[in-house]
């Protein structure tokens, strides 16, 4: 199976830049267990003027990596513990970040 890709977007609510790098910065090592079960890898987030952009490659297909996501107690408590430094509407469907509809990609 070839690497499907998933991209998001989020914003950054006011003065909390600092504070999601922080977070990030220590990142729960179960978070990055259930990360990694779900075959995501490659990830990277980005930040511009408070919009956020992620990406990451799921090895064992965006699906799976959804599901995974969505059935993880440690996901939930990482989203709520995130609330209050980012805005998010999650996909109605998976519960996941809304998914970037890719439009031009060069091999």
């Amino acid at each position: 199976m070839q690497k499907e890709c998933y991209a998001w977007k989020a914003r950054l609510r006011p003065g909390k830049l600092e504070e999601y790098k922080k977070r990030h910065a220590e990142i729960w090592p179960e978070m990055i267990d259930v990360l990694r079960e779900a075959g995501i890898e490659n990830y990277t987030i980005f930040e511009s003027d408070n919009e956020l952009f992620g990406y990451y490659e799921c090895e064992k297909g965006v699906a799976h990596a959804a599901a995974v996501q969505a059935n993880s107690a440690v996901v939930a408590r990482w989203n709520a513990y995130m609330e209050d430094v980012m805005e998010m509407t999650p996909d109605a469907k998976t519960g996941a970040q809304p998914r970037l509809e890719a439009v031009w990609h060069l091999d």
